[in-house]
């Protein structure tokens, strides 16, 4: 029986792997929304700062994979399709997470509330440098949404996020996530 944490995730990066698969090689180094970032980056950045995550908080070791230099979408699909089996391992996804920043949970708890966020805003920020399809999961960008409001002081304070952008009131729930998060939608 596959966990609620490895279905949603499964959805998650699927899209994020749509989006890299069907990057154009010219595409890559498009300017991305994040500052300073080509398309290139974002998957860099997913592929670059989780194995160590996981790694510091559970001992998860990953097998490595193509640089993203060399091959971005073979990087990004080495490391994800690693996430998935262990979401998708019982004995795996309950081994305990302790992390000096994000503290102590179940490894599956940590992978829900710390990668999962990250791959699906990322997933629009390469879809808007490289004019690919920017819908995100709406039940994802509802409970992230939810779940951020709270965190709004921390996220600014921690200065991967810059100030909310303003948007028309009846913005549907993606746009105000992606303006929540200092994006321009």
């Amino acid at each position: 029986m596959t966990s609620e944490s490895a279905r949603r995730y499964r959805v998650v990066a699927s899209g994020f792997t749509q989006r890299v698969e069907a990057v154009r090689d010219a595409d890559w180094l498009l300017p991305a929304p994040c500052d300073g970032w080509v398309a290139l980056d974002v998957v860099r950045h997913l592929v670059e700062w989780v194995p160590p995550f996981l790694h510091d908080g559970a001992g998860v070791t990953f097998r490595g994979g193509p640089s993203v230099d060399r091959d971005p979408v073979a990087a990004w699909r080495t490391m994800s399709d690693a996430i998935q089996s262990l979401l998708d391992s019982p004995d795996q996804s309950a081994r305990i997470f302790d992390h000096a920043t994000v503290g102590r949970h179940r490894l599956d708890d940590a992978v829900m509330t710390s990668v999962l966020p990250d791959v699906l805003v990322h997933t629009w920020d390469l879809a808007r440098a490289t004019g690919l399809d920017e819908a995100l999961d709406a039940v994802e960008v509802a409970r992230l949404y939810d779940g951020i409001q709270e965190a709004d002081e921390l996220l600014r304070q921690s200065g991967q996020y810059g100030p909310k952008v303003d948007v028309a009131a009846g913005a549907d729930v993606q746009t105000r996530l992606i303006a929540f998060l200092g994006r321009q939608p």
